[in-house]
């Protein structure tokens, strides 16, 4: 292969490494993904799985269905995971910002609608939490997507979100005075086996944006 045919591969994955830059087109892919947010905010996914019964050792006869658990995901953190390595770290926080402002003062595109009360909800401090996972998502990933660096950064913006997310429940809990039970109860609901779940579909969609990014940069 002559120097000359080498230098735009070169030039090319030099531009793949150093990620979008901004443009009209960048601007829609940001935009777009806000709205990738919005959308995965109100899907509910059915994933059925195998569950060991509480009755197990009680003595009752258990049926198969037993053993079958449902769980309803809202896919809205493997979003945010999959925004985060498509957008890079700077474009990323972008979207996401978009998505929150949106949510807080234009459109009510949260889950229990908007407003700049929702910062009440017990839920806000994981939509809070976006904004540093994507950080920390984008720059552990701006090093390599390998599998193994791909799983460090999915770990990494997974657990921030849902410790955020834990911890700003716990304040508004204690603002309105709400009992231990109440507080484990929701802790378990919303990162309880949700966050294995999490983990696995965005680092499928980490993966996912890896390729999708060759793509989008070759072109843009």
């Amino acid at each position: 292969m002559t120097e000359e045919a080498v230098q735009p591969q070169v030039k090319t994955a030099a531009n793949v490494r150093s990620g979008l830059k901004f443009s009209l087109s960048s601007l829609v892919l940001i935009i777009f993904c806000s709205f990738l947010l919005v959308v995965s905010t109100f899907i509910q996914l059915n994933i059925i799985h195998f569950a060991i019964p509480s009755e197990l050792f009680s003595g009752h006869e258990l049926k198969i269905q037993d053993y079958i658990h449902t769980f309803n995901l809202i896919p809205q953190v493997p979003a945010v995971m999959f925004i985060a390595a498509l957008l890079g770290r700077k474009f990323g926080l972008a979207s996401v910002l978009i998505y929150i402002l949106t949510g807080l003062f234009i459109l009510p595109v949260f889950a229990l609608g908007g407003g700049w009360r929702y910062i009440g909800e017990y839920g806000f401090g994981y939509i809070l939490a976006y904004i540093p996972a994507v950080f920390l998502t984008g720059t552990i990933l701006k090093s390599g997507f390998t599998y193994k660096n791909a799983g460090k950064a999915v770990f990494v913006g997974i657990f921030t979100i849902h410790i955020i997310g834990i911890l700003y429940m716990l304040l508004v809990a204690g603002i309105k005075h709400e009992g231990l039970m109440f507080i484990t109860g929701w802790i378990l609901a919303q990162s309880g086996v949700k966050i294995i779940y999490d983990f696995i579909f965005s680092y499928l969609l980490v993966l996912a944006a890896k390729y999708l990014r060759l793509i989008l940069w070759l072109y843009m």
